[in-house]
């Protein structure tokens, strides 16, 4: 049987990552587990200038922070934790599943293709290519118009499914 204990939760605090916290909040219920909730501050960040992408160092971690604790579910019996940490990314994602013992990641992609992937790299990729515990990821244009149904949790196989 599929054991969660603790689901890693990375937010951008994007539209995009909105589907993957509702996902996220129904395994925790269903598994009774804790969700770290993560935010990675980047401090330096590609801004396009005129059509052409420029290093931009951006320090706004209080700002971070105050939105990392707006993120909550709205069940109460779910355990959350936020986590504020600087650096790549994918790499702070990974290397805080290892250390923390996190049975699941549980992510939202922004579905970038062709040149914007070209330049800015896909984060859910490299987690996916360097986590330490299975990955789910979800993509924003999948999910609209969908509800998370809940899983069955008496049995010794765990079933979710979509439901339009």
């Amino acid at each position: 049987m599929l054991s969660i204990r603790k689901i890693l939760y990375p937010t951008d605090f994007s539209e995009c990552s909105q589907p993957a916290f509702e996902l996220a909040c129904a395994l925790a219920r269903d598994y009774g587990a804790e969700i770290v909730i993560l935010h990675v501050a980047q401090l330096q960040l590609l801004t396009p200038i005129d059509g052409v992408f420029v290093p931009t160092v951006v320090d706004d971690t209080e700002r971070a922070r105050e939105q990392l604790e707006l993120v909550s579910p709205t069940d109460p019996r779910i355990t959350v934790t936020h986590r504020l940490v600087e650096g790549d990314p994918a790499i702070e994602i990974n290397r805080l599943a290892g250390e923390a013992k996190i049975d699941l990641i549980v992510l939202g992609t922004h579905g970038r293709g062709g040149f914007g992937r070209l330049l800015m790299g896909s984060v859910a990729e490299r987690v996916v290519r360097g986590a330490p515990c299975p990955v789910v990821t979800m993509k924003t244009s999948a999910a609209v118009g969908r509800t998370v149904t809940p899983l069955r949790n008496n049995t010794e196989q765990a079933v979710g499914h979509w439901n339009n």
